[in-house]
């Protein structure tokens, strides 16, 4: 239940990426999207699973001297190649170039937190 709650929650911030310029979401209609987000969120969700360990341990001086900023960069690169990726498998999402897919990435990671923080909030009891 806890990774299909993750993919739904990815979906949306990946939807709300789409409002973005350099994103694109294209469909003949809302079915379409859906999948489409819901395909495009496993890749990303898989991409991050596979390369971000590496990513982070290979640059990992670069991590420490720019305090952190650097996963910035590595989270948009990775943004990208889901886009690539799910270009090659013939899915209708597209981010134009690098600065599109970092700002995307930011958007997904800022709305990904804070609905997983929102869902968290409602599923504990509140304590007294």
């Amino acid at each position: 239940m806890g990774l299909l709650l993750h993919i739904l929650i990815t979906m949306v911030a990946v939807w709300i990426t789409t409002a973005l310029p350099g994103i694109d979401l294209s469909g003949e209609d809302t079915t379409t999207k859906v999948l489409t987000l819901l395909a495009v969120s496993v890749i990303f969700g898989l991409v991050n699973l596979v390369l971000k360990p590496i990513a982070k341990t290979l640059g990992c001086l670069l991590y420490v001297l720019t305090l952190g900023l650097f996963g910035l960069v590595v989270n948009g690169l990775l943004f990208w190649l889901t886009s690539y990726l799910a270009g090659e498998l013939g899915l209708p999402f597209h981010v134009d170039g690098f600065w599109a897919a970092f700002w995307g990435a930011l958007i997904v990671s800022i709305v990904s937190s804070a609905l997983a923080g929102i869902v968290r909030r409602v599923a504990q009891p509140e304590e007294d």
